[in-house]
């Protein structure tokens, strides 16, 4: 008994002795000696633990890898903008359904309570939120009941919003990130519950949070009122009680939400084709046509034999089937999750409604010039730094700007209280090898270097006749006699809609026909207009490890 004691006794001191060292180890620099989080050497930050490891709400992880992008049917359009190329995409996370009526709505409703349209500063900012109900209208149908009931009733609260603008969508992903991150910093207690007072419900901003806490909340200070404990240096006083508890939240501590974005045209297409499934090792074996396995779009199963496989139009006037068998179950949008998953769990890849992407349109995507994660639309930008060397605050420091789209409507540039983002300089790039420029919606095509005016100057180039002639932006008068606003729209006779405006839309949707269903295909509309049948869903990046270093060597099925 004697011997079982200490041998006991001796094993408990060993895990205890291991654990010492590994936690003196975690917390200690290998290459310097120097603690981490600890006041006697300076409390420099570090964090080994991360907590954003598991899916967000509503979203799937997207193992990342390579595919074959574009088309690999028959191209029967003859438009060539869709060629294949071999492309990598890392993975990401991706909402598993398109953003609903609902969800959409409840967007729609904060806005309107932080941005109340009754204050004459803020009535273009909830208008700018609102979809276009007006989308349904027919000059020669009778569709005004879905113009009146498709977005705000509850019969259609889980189908999928339209009538929404790029513009929308992409200002739509930036508020969830704020959101998701406010009730993540008061769920752990980091931040009072704003929301169970009116008179501090007001505008949030993740990365003002990050660099101006003090001005969020009015200057409210005591709603931030806990931050990261840290240990406190031997003799140094206990903080008052109604004082800041801990430090700062920084970026360094990993606990708040990756941005949430629109997907890249890349990205949603090797989401929806998920060659997960067909794949054996590491080929590909066979192509696929849509976001499921097999050639056609009607079911196998026993149960659901010929029934569609997604919404679409089936033919000349034919939306859903015949009475009593409908075999898609909708004429319009359908409710989310109507028809089984892809490969990656996610719905309505192929059918439904289209979908908004992030990249702006070209006719060619030139994978020569990057075939990793591909992306066209990079503006580069940076924060302004007053003289003080304080960021700027719009609405404070600047005043709101806004733009006057083509089609009539405003939109703000950036909301009030976020923090001010100017492009970066010629002197920011100086002497960098992986960009030259801010903007780069249209380089290598479109811009100076891929023209056949190469050797004019900058000058002259922007004199010149652009590369793709579409309709410029109205310009907003006052009238000297009446004072009204006057919209002098762009006359002139336009050949294209292709602008560095104009964004890329994936997948078929309820109102086309089968060939768009495939997900290489692609097509085009300014960020600025809207339709019944596009939506969008969100995907924000997932850090650490690609993926678990477990492999799979069978083909995956459903």
């Amino acid at each position: 008994m004697k011997k079982i004691l200490n041998i006991s006794i001796l094993t408990i001191t060993t895990i205890l002795f291991i654990s010492c060292s590994s936690n003196k180890s975690n917390n200690t620099s290998r290459l310097t000696g120097l603690s981490f989080n600890d006041p006697k050497n300076g409390n420099y930050i570090k964090n080994s633990s991360f907590e954003n490891k598991d899916a967000p709400l509503g979203m799937v992880l997207v193992e990342g890898g390579s595919f074959t992008m574009g088309q690999v049917q028959d191209d029967v359009m003859f438009d060539w903008n869709t060629t294949p190329k071999k492309m990598h995409v890392r993975p990401f996370f991706m909402d598993e359904t398109e953003v609903t009526n609902s969800e959409y709505f409840l967007y729609v409703q904060y806005t309107k309570d932080v941005f109340s349209p009754s204050e004459e500063k803020y009535k273009h900012i909830y208008n700018s939120v609102l979809p276009d109900t007006l989308v349904w209208r027919k000059s020669l149908g009778n569709t005004d009941i879905l113009t009146q009931n498709y977005f705000r009733h509850p019969a259609y609260a889980e189908y999928p919003v339209v009538g929404v603008t790029w513009l929308q969508a992409n200002e739509y992903c930036k508020w969830r990130t704020n959101v998701v991150n406010l009730k993540k910093l008061i769920d752990k207690g980091f931040i009072k519950n704003i929301f169970e007072s009116d008179s501090t419900r007001n505008f949030f901003d993740t990365d003002r949070f990050l660099s101006d806490s003090e001005g969020l909340f009015e200057g409210d200070t005591t709603i931030y009122k806990r931050g990261v404990n840290t240990r406190r240096a031997r003799g140094q006083a206990r903080p008052a009680r109604n004082a800041f508890q801990g430090r700062k939240i920084t970026q360094a501590d990993g606990i708040l939400q990756q941005k949430y974005r629109l997907p890249t045209e890349a990205e949603w297409e090797f989401a929806a084709k998920a060659v997960a499934e067909n794949r054996e090792y590491n080929n590909i074996r066979g192509r696929k046509k849509y976001a499921w396995n097999g050639k056609y779009t009607r079911s196998k199963d026993k149960r659901y034999r010929g029934d569609q496989l997604a919404n679409f139009k089936q033919g000349k006037g034919s939306y859903s089937g015949l009475s009593g068998w409908s075999s898609d179950g909708s004429d319009i949008p359908i409710e989310i999750k109507s028809y089984p998953p892809n490969a990656f769990g996610l719905y309505d890849m192929s059918g439904n409604v289209a979908e908004w992407v992030a990249d702006i349109y070209r006719p060619i995507i030139d994978n020569e010039a990057n075939d990793f994660n591909y992306f066209r639309g990079n503006i580069f930008t940076k924060k302004l730094i007053n003289k003080e060397g304080k960021v700027v605050i719009v609405g404070d420091d600047v005043a709101v700007e806004y733009d006057t789209l083509p089609n009539g409507s405003i939109h703000p540039k950036q909301l009030p209280g976020a923090i001010k983002y100017i492009p970066i300089t010629k002197n920011d790039a100086t002497f960098r090898t992986n960009f030259s420029k801010s903007d780069n919606v249209n380089i290598s095509d479109g811009d100076l270097n891929s023209s056949r005016f190469y050797e004019d100057d900058q000058d002259r180039f922007a004199s010149r006749p652009s590369m793709y002639n579409s309709p410029k932006n109205p310009i907003r008068t006052i009238d000297a006699t009446t004072g009204t606003e006057v919209i002098n729209v762009d006359a002139k006779k336009r050949s294209t809609l292709i602008s560095d405006q104009t964004r890329v839309y994936k997948g078929g949707s309820w109102a086309d026909r089968e060939y768009w269903l495939d997900p290489a295909q692609r097509r085009y509309l300014p960020e600025y207009m809207a339709t019944n049948f596009i939506g969008f869903r969100c995907v924000t990046d997932k850090l650490g490890p690609m993926a678990p270093r477990k492999k799979t060597n069978a083909v995956r099925s459903r």
